[in-house]
């Protein structure tokens, strides 16, 4: 069984402000940093033989949390990037609902391509979704934590599992620091075993190991 953990990455003050992010380079501030310490606690109790990253700074410090627990290194893949937002991105949701209404109310509405020069769901799908078999197939019956974003999260997971985007649509946002778990198995190929996972969804923390 080849398990895959696809882990948002902790808050950011551009979280915080509803300010669009996508390929932006922002760092976590401190609660998302507190956040990524708590998540990994739970994580490491997973033994990961593998983390990948994007190479965005939120994504790699999250990661970097669980590296110094495993004692793993951290692997950069600039595939797990998040969506690239065009000419929103450092725009606040209600500027770019302004200056772009219609392609704004597309994006809304789930268009997967609305313009703005916003990244197309398909390329977005296929981008990570090639990131995320890489990382199973570099580890056949292993554990591969993936620190990346929410939209690419989604996008790749459904990528992986085959599902279309009237599906996805219906998958909730993954919060800050939750995770989503898919399984491989030869019998039943790939399984969504668990969706926006986070340490308070969980029992007290196991000891460290």
């Amino acid at each position: 069984m080849t398990r895959l953990i696809l882990w948002r990455h902790g808050n950011t003050d551009w979280n915080n402000g509803n300010r669009v992010q996508g390929q932006t380079d922002v760092p976590l501030n401190d609660l998302g940093r507190e956040q990524a310490a708590t998540a990994a606690t739970w994580l490491a109790a997973l033994r990961p033989d593998r983390i990948v990253a994007s190479d965005l700074s939120r994504a790699w410090e999250t990661a970097a949390a669980l590296a110094a627990l495993t004692g793993l290194p951290v692997h950069a893949d600039a595939r797990l990037r998040e969506r690239h937002f065009g000419r929103w991105q450092g725009l606040l949701l209600t500027e770019a609902a302004e200056r772009h209404p219609t392609e704004y109310a597309a994006w809304r509405s789930g268009d997967p391509d609305p313009g703005c020069g916003v990244e197309a769901l398909d390329d977005l799908s296929k981008r990570v979704g090639a990131a995320v078999q890489d990382a199973a197939d570099d580890v056949p019956g292993g554990t591969v934590v993936l620190a990346t974003h929410g939209g690419a999260a989604r996008q790749g997971c459904g990528q992986i599992l085959g599902w279309g985007p009237a599906v996805l649509r219906s998958l909730g946002s993954l919060q800050n620091c939750h995770w989503t778990e898919v399984r491989h198995d030869a019998t039943r190929g790939w399984q969504l075993r668990g969706h926006n996972v986070g340490p308070l969804d969980q029992r007290p923390a196991p000891p460290a190991t």
